[in-house]
């Protein structure tokens, strides 16, 4: 997966061996972390991430404040006590410059709750009044330019990233945006959860209009023409298995010619109002959207645009505001859409806040405490035993004519390995965070960032840097860079120090779901298509292409029968790279760890074969209770298939697994060898 991801981890891992824990003592037994969790009332060929998970499961129901539960929460809870620490630390220290003084004074207007409830919406009063003075679409239109600058993406959606065909150049993307509900689908689909959704979004956008004085009839009224004019957006907005495909998703513009698009929005002065300089061109994501947004613009009339805005900008900053705000915001995304019963406290919540602030300065200290070089170079190494073993499968292919294995095998090879933390940390020196009102801390962020990204064009791209921090609980492949991205904080287990584990648990739970995971994204039905070089290009020979097609089919297929909530299908097409990471991470971690000591001694713990404590090491990393609302909206909005089915979609593809568990024609979960997906 590539940046936010954000939704569900992309994959987890083990413990890094940060710091040695004083509990853990090694003359001290713990409990076999896999047996304990195990319930052994299920057969593991019915249903094997119950099987494997489903003691901690019943014993450890959802908290209130949670939409999800399970392992990711629970390295989480650590995390989150050493970062508090930091941000303490440097609460009292007061710095006046440099990282000290960022984090203490970010956190001093955090958690001053008392000015946050005295100022209300008072600190947002300057924007608000220049979004009321808008009289012209061109002046909605330069407003809209404006709010992009601080974070607030109005109308359409934007940014820098590097050229999908040219990966030595960075380039001005225009995408579908403007949406106040997760994505187009929630203004359509008529099933009950969504359809409940969107006839409840009337009522929190009426909300905040209240909140703003306004009074009960002209709310609703206001709520009405919002939901209408995104939903003129959302007709013109792709699907999320279409947003998939990376060449119908590059439509390389010149500037000029933009306006043949859009004959009613002057690109070349609000380009310029947006900041983007140095470049003559823009790539367009979507070009129907545009035509579309055009329309919808001209249709609009003045104060439903200005009402858009407004309603954008309140909702956007509204967890930085007053309890009523955080309140109406929470009600509305947290619990309606994702089922949450109740908000986490404070000091949670405004660590993610930070995370996004100023995340990287953190991690700078993170990594000091907490992550330590002799666990970087144990994971680098596993990076490489991953590798070879992607090696030698590529290179037994008997679908795959050589040429093509030539060029995956070169691919593969210059792939590179970012584990724990950048070598060179950003320069944050020109961010001004101080003790006033938190809203604006985070505006002023969001600020910095966006010229920290519009400052990259027309400059050599920095391959060296990193799209995550240190202490995010997660790890990307990024198909420009051909490389895989493992922070720190993704090598934690929590309660068990890294010589508390031994390698076939490792090589399930890491170098499957993590190492493999990321590998081989880089040849999934997305990122095969981009050379070693990170360039969108046709390297692959027609017939190989249509037997990947032919062969990753079968995991669309497979996937498209699933029923995880509801009548709700998972969409196969559109979770297959995540899936095929999934498969082909499996199938790498086992490959790696059959070359180990401990595969080759093949010594039970707690009764167990090594092959077996591999699933069991798997499954553990997707350990995980999801309530029914965040499963039924990350269906619509994720290509990440729920946690459970990336344990039961993979395993029955694998030989290994009907092995290791004596899995036979009648249990749930076995598939005839004709049936199976055969293309790592």
């Amino acid at each position: 997966m590539n940046k936010k991801f954000i939704g569900i981890m992309a994959a987890v891992s083990m413990l890094a061996a940060c710091t040695e824990n004083p509990s853990n003592n090694k003359n001290t037994a713990k409990e076999d972390v896999l047996a304990a969790h195990m319930d052994t009332t299920i057969s593991p060929g019915d249903d094997f991430f119950a099987y494997a998970n489903g003691t901690w499961i019943k014993n450890n129901p959802i908290p209130s404040d949670e939409v999800s539960y399970g392992i990711g929460e629970l390295v989480d809870k650590e995390l989150r006590v050493r970062l508090l620490q930091i941000n303490e630390d440097a609460l009292k220290k007061n710095e006046k410059s440099g990282a000290g003084q960022l984090i203490g004074d970010f956190w001093y207007s955090a958690m001053d709750t008392a000015a946050i409830e005295k100022n209300g919406i008072s600190p947002l009063s300057a924007e608000l009044s220049k979004i009321a003075a808008i009289n012209t679409r061109e002046e909605a239109l330069a407003q809209a330019t404006r709010m992009h600058g601080y974070g607030v993406a109005v109308l359409f959606s934007a940014g820098v990233s590097q050229d999908a065909k040219n990966s030595d150049v960075q380039a001005y993307n225009l995408m579908q945006g403007g949406l106040g509900l997760p994505n187009r689908d929630y203004y359509f689909n008529t099933n009950p959860r969504t359809s409940k959704i969107l006839a409840l979004y009337p009522a929190y956008i009426a909300s905040l209009f209240r909140l703003l004085g306004t009074d009960s009839a002209a709310a609703a009224k206001k709520a009405g023409s919002i939901v209408a004019f995104e939903t003129s957006l959302a007709k013109g907005s792709r699907k999320l298995e279409a947003l998939r495909d990376p060449y119908t998703n590059y439509n390389k513009m010149a500037i000029s010619r933009l306006t043949s698009l859009t004959p009613g929005i002057n690109w070349p002065v609000y380009l310029a109002q947006l900041g983007v300089q140095h470049v003559d061109s823009v790539i367009v994501g979507q070009p129907e959207f545009y035509k579309t947004l055009d329309k919808a613009i001209a249709a609009a009339d003045m104060q439903t645009l200005r009402d858009y805005m407004t309603f954008h900008l309140v909702t956007d900053y509204a967890t930085s505001l007053s309890k009523p705000f955080v309140d109406a915001h929470f009600n509305f995304y947290s619990k309606v859409i994702r089922g949450a019963q109740q908000q986490q406290p404070r000091d949670r919540r405004m660590l993610d806040a930070e995370e996004g602030v100023i995340g990287e300065v953190l991690g700078q200290l993170f990594v000091k405490e907490y992550f330590t070089p002799k666990a970087k170079a144990r994971y680098e190494q596993m990076v490489e035993n991953v590798r070879m073993a992607y090696k030698a499968r590529i290179e037994k292919l008997d679908w795959m004519s050589d040429s093509t294995k030539q060029k995956a095998i070169t691919k593969l090879m210059v792939m590179r390995k970012k584990v724990g933390y950048p070598d060179k940390w950003k320069d944050f020196s020109s961010l001004k965070i101080d003790r006033g009102p938190l809203v604006l801390n985070m505006m002023r962020s969001a600020e910095w960032w966006n010229k920290y990204e519009l400052d990259k064009l027309g400059k050599p791209v920095n391959r060296d840097e990193w799209s995550m921090t240190p202490q995010t609980y997660n790890a990307y492949y990024n198909e420009s860079n051909n490389e895989i991205v493992l922070p720190a904080a993704m090598m934690t287990v929590p309660g068990y120090s890294d010589d508390e584990l031994d390698d076939a648990l490792v090589y399930g739970y890491m170098a499957a779901s993590t190492v493999g995971h990321e590998i081989t994204h880089g040849f999934d039905d997305q990122g095969r298509q981009f050379d070693e070089k990170g360039n969108l290009r046709s390297w692959w020979a027609a017939a190989d292409t249509t037997q990947f097609n032919k062969r990753a089919n079968v995991l669309v297929q497979q996937f498209n029968k699933m029923i995880p909530v509801d009548t709700i299908h998972i969409n196969g097409r559109a979770t297959l790279g995540e899936n095929l990471a999934d498969l082909g991470g499996v199938l790498l971690g086992l490959d790696a760890l059959k070359q180990t000591e401990a595969w080759k001694k093949g010594e039970k713990i707690s009764g167990l074969t090594p092959l077996q404590r591999f699933f069991l090491g798997y499954s553990l990393g997707w350990m995980m209770v999801q309530r029914p609302e965040v499963v039924a909206d990350r269906l619509l909005t994720d290509v990440h298939s729920p946690a459970k089915y990336r344990v039961n979609g993979p395993f029955p593809n694998v030989p290994e697994f009907y092995e290791a568990f004596g899995i036979k024609p009648g249990d749930k979960m076995y598939l005839a060898d004709s049936l199976r997906v055969h293309l790592w």
